[in-house]
Formats: C-alpha cells, sequence, structure tokens
C-alpha cells in the first residue's frame, strides 16, 4: 500500500512540475530577431528604371514573445535573451490588438516617410506628383481611425475626383461637419469606398477627419513588411530605394545591416532594442552596421568583432558614410 501510495505521489508530483512549466507569466522573452534584406521588399512601378544592386542592406528586428516558466527558464540561460515584464512592451490599459495596430501604423507611416525623403532627393516631389491624395498617417481617436490608412491612395471625396493634394484639402475642408463623407480609395490594388463623418478630435477645435494626407508619389512605390511593425526600419527603407532607383550601388557588394526611424525631413531617430539588432547584424555577416546617432551611446563597450558600427544622424549622413566606407 505504501508503494502504491509514494508511485501515486510521485505521479502528482511529475504532474505538478509539469503543469507548472506550462504556466503563463507575465513576462516576455526577448532577443534578436530576423534579418531581412530591404531591396527585395521593394517595388516600383511606370516605366521607372531600377538598378538592382549586388550587396545587401539589411533591416534588423527584435523578437518577443511571451513565456511559460519552462521557456522562461531557457530565455535565461540564452545570453541572447533577456526577460522583460509585460508593462515594458504594453503600456497598461492598453490591450494587445490595440498595440499591434498601432505598431503596424508606424510600420506604414515609416514606409511613406522613407519614399517622400527619396523621392525629394531623386525626383523633385512634391512638384512632381501624380493624381490623388496619399494618406500619410490617421490620428487615433478621430474618425478616419481604423477606417482609412497610411498609405491609401484617395481617388475622390464625395463623388468629386481627386486630382491632387489642394483639391483633397479642399473637398474636406467644406465637408459639413457630422455628415458622412463618401472616401473612394485604393489600396493593394483595389478600391473601395470608406463612409466617415467629421468631428472635433485629437485636441483640435475644428471637427476634422483625422487623417494627413499628401501629395501621391510621381510612381507607384510599394514596400512589403509582412508581420513586422513599428517604425525602426525606416532608415533602411529609404537606402534601399534610394539604391534602387540610382545607378552604381551604395553597398559596393557588401552586407550592411542598419536601423533607425525616419521622418519626412531625412532624420534618424532613435529606436529600441539595439543591442539585439547588433546581434541579427553580426548573425547575417554584415560588415557595417549604421547606428541612430541617439543610440550610440548605449553600444559603448560592445564588442562587434569585424563589423564597423557608423553613427547617422540623418539620411544624407548615411548615404555620405556608406560612400565613404566604400573607398
Amino acid at each position: 500500500m505504501k508503494r502504491i501510495l509514494k508511485i501515486i505521489g510521485a505521479l502528482l508530483g511529475l504532474g505538478l512540475v509539469f503543469g507548472v512549466g506550462f504556466v503563463r507569466l507575465p513576462y516576455y522573452a526577448v532577443g534578436p530577431g530576423p534579418a531581412r534584406e530591404v531591396v527585395p521588399l521593394i517595388r516600383v512601378g511606370g516605366d521607372r528604371q531600377t538598378f538592382p544592386p549586388a550587396g545587401k542592406l539589411i533591416m534588423t528586428t527584435v523578437s518577443f514573445y511571451p513565456v511559460t516558466t519552462l521557456q522562461a527558464l531557457q530565455a535565461w540561460i540564452d545570453p541572447s535573451k533577456s526577460i522583460v515584464a509585460d508593462e515594458v512592451l504594453y503600456p497598461p490599459g492598453v490591450d494587445h490588438a490595440t498595440e499591434a495596430r498601432r505598431a503596424r501604423s508606424q510600420m506604414d507611416q515609416s514606409k511613406i516617410d522613407a519614399a517622400i525623403v527619396v523621392l525629394a532627393e531623386l525626383e523633385g516631389y512634391p512638384k512632381t506628383h501624380g493624381a490623388g491624395a496619399l494618406i500619410e498617417q490617421t490620428y487615433p481617436g478621430c474618425p478616419a481611425d481604423g477606417e482609412l490608412f497610411a498609405g491609401d491612395l484617395i481617388l475622390a471625396i464625395g463623388g468629386e475626383p481627386v486630382d491632387s493634394l489642394q483639391e483633397a484639402s479642399h473637398l474636406i475642408g467644406e465637408a459639413p461637419t457630422g455628415e458622412p463623407l463618401d472616401f473612394r480609395v485604393r489600396a493593394g490594388g483595389e478600391t473601395h469606398d470608406v463612409e466617415v463623418a467629421k468631428r472635433r478630435c485629437a485636441g483640435s477645435e475644428d471637427p476634422l477627419v483625422g487623417i494627413a494626407p499628401i501629395a501621391n508619389f510621381p510612381f507607384p512605390v510599394e514596400i512589403s513588411s509582412g508581420n513586422v511593425g513599428g517604425p525602426s526600419a525606416g532608415l533602411m527603407f529609404s537606402l534601399g530605394l534610394y539604391d534602387l532607383l540610382t545607378p552604381g550601388e551604395l553597398t559596393s557588394g557588401r552586407t550592411i545591416a542598419g536601423t533607425g526611424t525616419i521622418d519626412r525631413d531625412g532624420v534618424v531617430g532613435p529606436i529600441g532594442g539595439i543591442s539585439d539588432k547588433v546581434v541579427a547584424a553580426e548573425r547575417v555577416g554584415a560588415s557595417v552596421f549604421l547606428v541612430p546617432k541617439e543610440n550610440m551611446a548605449e553600444l559603448d563597450g560592445v564588442d562587434t568583432g569585424d563589423m564597423r558600427l557608423i553613427e547617422v544622424a540623418t539620411f544624407d549622413d548615411a548615404l555620405a558614410a556608406l560612400r565613404r566606407s566604400a573607398s
């Protein structure tokens, strides 16, 4: 009888250990994510000639996932990973779905801003532009939030064709407050209609739809990002598009990695997870890693082997640095 009780006790103990190992903890494991070549993600339409480089421009990412007790232990003993509390990644009071949508919106805006920087440098944009108006971003809590999205091309408003940014702004401004306003937009190759009504939002005293429209690009530019969110690939998207549209190579046959946000003026901003992104770059054999100026101090004392770290504050800094480092 005692033997049977011991066996039952042992089985219960193993079951408890096994069960505890799969209990979800309020923590995430964070570490280096996939590193992807950006030029193959870029599609340029129209009759614009392109010049695919032989070298590689690499965007780096950070990966994170919720952990069980067992996964937390595995991450703890992995020197490339760290454990952080839920609230570090997801602000208190904000659900995960909302945060994921915000990250996708940031990514979409970063693609548009990257294209703005490059086309302004090469094409005289926005003086040279196509028909319609692009949505650069939408404002949280406004009527367009969740209905219209960054990258949507506005073709008509209230049944009136939109040929320019000025026409789009005029039609929105003249629309009555509180009445449904129809937007015909093209996104992902498909055209559809969306109705929104102006009202006060985003701290404005004036009623708004809640979009920031810009002049359409002179030819179609599409950048794929899959399930990657956030704005930190902006710099590498801009360099990839520039290299694709210009003869010669920024890479000089090398593998160049980097990170950093970019705004419409070409200013490179800081990002999170810089150390993890350096590891991701090393893993793909990058010889150069472009670091936002405001992140450089975080890498003091970090051994990057043969990979050279280059500090950049603007898109032009990055262009000049790559050209110098190739000579």
